[in-house]
């Protein structure tokens, strides 16, 4: 499996990103030290593909797959690319609260941790459909893992297009989300530019 290394903050400041998306709420006081320069159209656009794959952490590769997959749907590609990486499982455990990061979140998914309609899923790309129950295994819901986590999430806002039971470790997914749902600074139109050179 291929594993990103570089440090998070760092990969932060070179795409001019809040930490904050991630999950991390550590500030680098820093400056990249390509604050000024003047970015070309594809230099902007290659930044905001990488700004999104950063962000749900997904490879080259998977990534094609869902712009692909996001051109075939009805609408607008760059919407239904945004929705598609948005309904991925790993990231909906940690739009529940589940977890602290989407890469912590993945790591849950990965270790049996999670049932989707009662069923074990262990693919952090699943793609969750409306209706979805998603819940922490009975074994694990005691752990201090989650414990701890629901601390730090507790406070943090769950999107209206899910339905979370935070004591009980479960979750509903009304129903897809929309753009407007989704938080995340990512321009998809210069997305969908670059793929369709």
């Amino acid at each position: 499996m291929a594993v990103d290394r570089v440090p998070v903050l760092k990969r932060c400041r070179s795409l001019g990103l809040d930490p904050v998306f991630l999950g991390i709420d550590k500030k680098s006081k820093r400056q990249s030290a390509r604050t000024g320069k003047k970015v070309s159209e594809y230099g902007l656009q290659l930044r905001e593909k990488q700004k999104a794959k950063f962000i749900y952490g997904v490879l080259e590769k998977p990534f094609r797959n869902y712009y692909e997959k996001a051109t075939r749907m009805n609408g607008q590609s760059g919407e239904n690319l945004m929705i598609l990486l948005e309904s991925r499982l790993d990231n909906v455990i940690f739009r529940l609260g589940f977890a602290r990061t989407r890469k912590e979140a993945r790591q849950i998914v990965d270790h049996k941790h999670v049932t989707v309609n009662g069923k074990q899923v262990n693919i952090p790309s699943y793609l969750v459909k409306a209706g979805d129950e998603i819940e922490i295994k009975e074994k694990y819901k005691s752990a201090q893992r989650y414990k701890d986590v629901l601390e730090v999430t507790g406070g943090r806002l769950i999107p209206e297009w899910l339905e979370a039971d935070q004591d009980n470790l479960k979750g509903t997914v009304k129903t897809l989300p929309k753009r407007s749902d989704i938080d995340v600074p990512v321009d998809e139109m210069l997305i969908v530019e670059l793929y369709s050179k």
